[in-house]
């Protein structure tokens, strides 16, 4: 490996590493300073991670999450703050499962359906931020928060009981979905559990994004447009037009994040369905650095953190609050946000020495100085 591909590698893994070790440190410290190991916590969870159960529970966790992430990270690659994936997935989510609990289909036509009807809510969802954006100069940060909480009254409207909810209990559900439209997964066995089948689909995903951001020409204006909108319009591409297509596709993905536990397990969106996914999936990708693999590790990290804690409630003989990991991810997210742009100065000044250590044996090789070198 030569060594600028070294220098990169570096440059790549120091963010995520710095920002998680630095969150293990505060977390440690808050620890000591309520009087409890701060070391023990760790241990039970990580003996959590060896049981097969716990592990499936984190499996399935991480693959709502990464496909969450992968849409934040389009809108990151776009230079956009999509923070209304929240918002998408749910309201994705919710749309899919009355459609699923209406419509009757054969399997391989019903499950395709359902996945079009998630992107499309997503992606519907998202393009009205998109087009404020293009069209008013509204930013896709409050234009998004603000969908986000239309979202949530929109769902509770469109589940009562006059529309197309269904009371159980004291919740309110969108009805059991038509088996058809149930996703099989791997069955495990009854004391271990089953990995939602859509994890295949996580994975595609991960490996289409990969593709088309680093394979295709769309990809490259992406790339480009977020970059610099003035040099990629320079170059003959439609900034707006590339907002507006970057927004519909992060929606898309949004919507489909919650496919994994709707088709896989629940088959029916009810007031318990998960909520904040979509804020969980910014710091996913920001601790994954918008690339796939890293944010299919973060995913995880997350999951392990979420579905390894509550044992620590039963520790003995000494319990721990599981807000712990809460506590942890929070610092991640802090940690992260200044940990990545300690290593891009560090970076840029490595760059800058590099390039003057060049200079100056070039200039030394011809007997010049440094500067009329770099004036060539």
């Amino acid at each position: 490996m030569k060594k600028f591909d070294k220098e990169r590698v570096l440059l790549a893994v120091a963010g995520p590493v710095i920002a998680l070790v630095t969150a293990i440190a505060l977390t440690s410290v808050v620890l000591l300073a309520s009087g409890k190991s701060a070391f023990e916590p760790y241990s039970l969870m990580l003996q959590q991670a060896t049981y097969s159960d716990t592990q499936v529970l984190i499996v399935n966790q991480a693959s709502l999450y990464y496909i969450a992430a992968l849409g934040v990270a389009i809108g990151f690659r776009m230079n956009l703050f999509n923070i209304g994936v929240d918002g998408q997935y749910r309201l994705g989510a919710m749309m899919t499962a009355v459609v699923g609990a209406h419509l009757a289909l054969p399997s391989f036509l019903q499950i395709p359906v359902l996945m079009i009807v998630a992107m499309c809510t997503g992606a519907f969802w998202a393009g009205i931020a998109g087009l404020l954006k293009v069209t008013r100069g509204v930013s896709e940060v409050v234009a998004t928060i603000m969908l986000n909480a239309i979202a949530t009254s929109l769902i509770g409207y469109l589940t009562a009981e006059n529309i197309w909810g269904v009371q159980v209990g004291n919740n309110n559900t969108t009805g059991i979905m038509k088996k058809s439209g149930w996703f099989p997964g791997i069955n495990l066995g009854s004391d271990v559990g089953e990995i939602y089948g859509m994890v295949f689909l996580a994975v595609l995903l991960g490996v289409l994004y990969w593709l088309v951001l680093n394979r295709t020409r769309f990809g490259f204006d992406l790339r480009a447009t977020g970059a610099s909108e003035e040099a990629a319009a320079a170059s003959g591409v439609d900034a707006k037009r590339m907002v507006l297509t970057a927004m519909l596709i992060s929606g898309a993905v949004a919507g489909l994040s919650g496919l994994p536990l709707l088709l896989g397990d629940a088959h029916t969106y009810s007031l318990s369905f998960p909520a904040g996914l979509g804020f969980t999936a910014i710091g996913i990708a920001l601790l994954g650095r918008n690339n796939p693999g890293g944010i299919a590790l973060a995913a995880l990290l997350w999951a392990f953190l979420d579905k390894a804690s509550p044992a620590l409630d039963y520790a003995t003989p000494v319990a721990y609050e599981k807000e712990i990991a809460t506590i942890m991810q929070g610092l991640i997210v802090f940690a992260v946000v200044i940990s990545y742009e300690a290593v891009r100065v560090w970076g840029l000044r490595r760059q800058q020495k590099r390039v003057g250590e060049e200079l100056a044996a070039a200039a030394a090789a011809n007997n010049n100085s440094p500067k009329e070198v770099a004036a060539r």
